[in-house]
């Protein structure tokens, strides 16, 4: 069994009291944190063969949760900028999925995994492709994962895609040492018929899973929806009874009052794109109506392609500002709010509420130590307010998903980067049928 000492450590506990402990020990038994607190017997004298973390310049939080992307999208990485979201899809991003293997999926996949691993986050929510390869990929970089069966209704053979969406929630949920929890995808209203929405929220249902969908990001979406179901894109959920599944709703910045109140009943979780949104100018979703009213709204960068890199931390620090902006009130989305939505919200948003999210004792070892002896992080008047107006990816020291160690002083410990990299860069070229990647 694994043993992980982090001794002295200002732990940002993200817990009901809004606890930020300075100078304490966290402790580590296999994948659960057993005590984050005063220093004790077993500190004091820890078991043989513990690691012990000097934790005297760190703050520790819990990892940092992306609750939407597709992973292996960092393979367009800036191939196809500055273009409205219709045509970029259209012309740009489905021809050149279309040329995409299950094992390019697999090395965008683990590009994408050094990325997050590096910056801080712990867990993914992921709709894709080839999703068989998306899961290889997060088991092998000892991510933790939420990847979806996806369907887009335009492709051929509805059934069949049906059929291995289901097979692949029943063989891979639990993957992982559990890391791995699945989900059902149907991509959006716009891209899927009533029958195959309606017969994924029944597979779904008896499967015990949520459901993974884009909703609700712009107005041209909104628009063609009224056209094909005869109401707005939520109306359209609740009218076939998707969401009393359980949602996860990437975007929603096309909603109205009585939607966020059908959120808030419903329990739906919402994945805000702040940089994606703004990108391809979808607009800004009302975030802090939704937090007011209790909707549970975690973080996500979305696709590579349309951000352009994963960086939870970078995407924390624009949620809070952004919203200020958005509401002309400098106190809407707090610093402690926005690092709110990016762990223990976004823990709710997936279901995993009760496993990730804090750091206390009972709860999944998935940890980050900033490293705070920078610059620009001294004084430290309040460490929340610099974790997330100025914090970097660069001040992650160590990552430890599900009480194993993923990164140590900044570099990966168990996979290989440059070659990652590499093979990256070359399906790249190939699948975009451009020069040096």
């Amino acid at each position: 069994m694994n043993s992980i000492l982090i001794e002295n450590v200002t732990a940002v506990t993200m817990d009901d009291d809004r606890r930020v402990l300075h100078g304490v020990d966290l402790r580590v038994a296999g994948n659960r944190i057993v005590h984050v607190g005063s220093r004790n017997g077993c500190s004091e004298n820890p078991a043989s063969g513990t690691l012990r973390i000097d934790g005297s310049r760190m703050v520790a939080i819990p990892g940092l949760i992306n609750a939407h992307t597709h992973a292996a999208m960092v393979l367009m990485r800036g191939y196809a900028d500055d273009m409205a979201l219709e045509p970029w899809l259209h012309e740009k991003i489905w021809p050149t999925e279309a040329r995409l293997t299950s094992e390019d999926v697999y090395w965008g996949t683990m590009l994408a995994t050094v990325e997050m691993l590096k910056s801080g986050t712990t867990t993914l929510c992921d709709m894709y492709h080839y999703f068989e390869s998306t899961t290889r990929a997060m088991v092998d970089a000892g991510i933790r994962g939420v990847p979806s069966g996806v369907l887009l209704g335009f492709l051929p053979e509805p059934e069949r895609r049906i059929c291995e969406a289901v097979e692949f929630c029943r063989e891979w949920n639990g993957a992982g040492n559990g890391r791995i929890t699945v989900m059902l995808a149907p991509h959006a209203l716009y891209t899927c018929s009533r029958s195959i929405m309606e017969r994924l929220g029944e597979e779904a249902a008896n499967l015990g899973v949520k459901i993974h969908t884009h909703l609700a990001e712009t107005e041209v979406e909104v628009q063609t929806v009224r056209e094909q179901y005869g109401m707005h894109p939520v109306e359209a959920m609740d009218a076939m009874g998707l969401f009393d599944v359980g949602v996860v709703a990437a975007h929603c910045v096309c909603v109205e009052e009585a939607h966020i109140d059908l959120f808030r009943e419903k329990r739906v979780g919402v994945a805000h794109n702040p940089t994606s949104n703004l990108k391809l100018a979808s607009g800004i979703a009302p975030v802090a109506k939704m937090l007011d009213r209790g909707v549970p709204v975690a973080i996500a960068t979305d696709g590579a392609a349309s951000n352009n890199n994963l960086d939870m931390l970078e995407e924390t620090r624009l949620t809070a500002l952004l919203h200020k902006v958005a509401a002309k009130d400098p106190t809407a989305v707090s610093a402690y709010t926005a690092l709110e939505m990016a762990t223990r919200n976004g823990a709710a948003a997936l279901g995993l509420g009760d496993q990730v999210g804090q750091l206390k004792a009972g709860m999944k070892a998935d940890i980050v130590l900033l490293d705070f002896d920078k610059p620009h992080l001294s004084p430290r008047h309040n460490e929340i307010s610099h974790i997330v107006y100025s914090a970097m990816a660069s001040d992650v020291d160590t990552v430890i998903v599900d009480g194993e160690i993923q990164v140590r002083g900044g570099n990966l410990v168990n996979l290989d980067e440059k070659e990652i990299m590499s093979r990256a860069s070359e399906i790249a070229r190939r699948v975009t049928q451009q020069g040096p990647a």
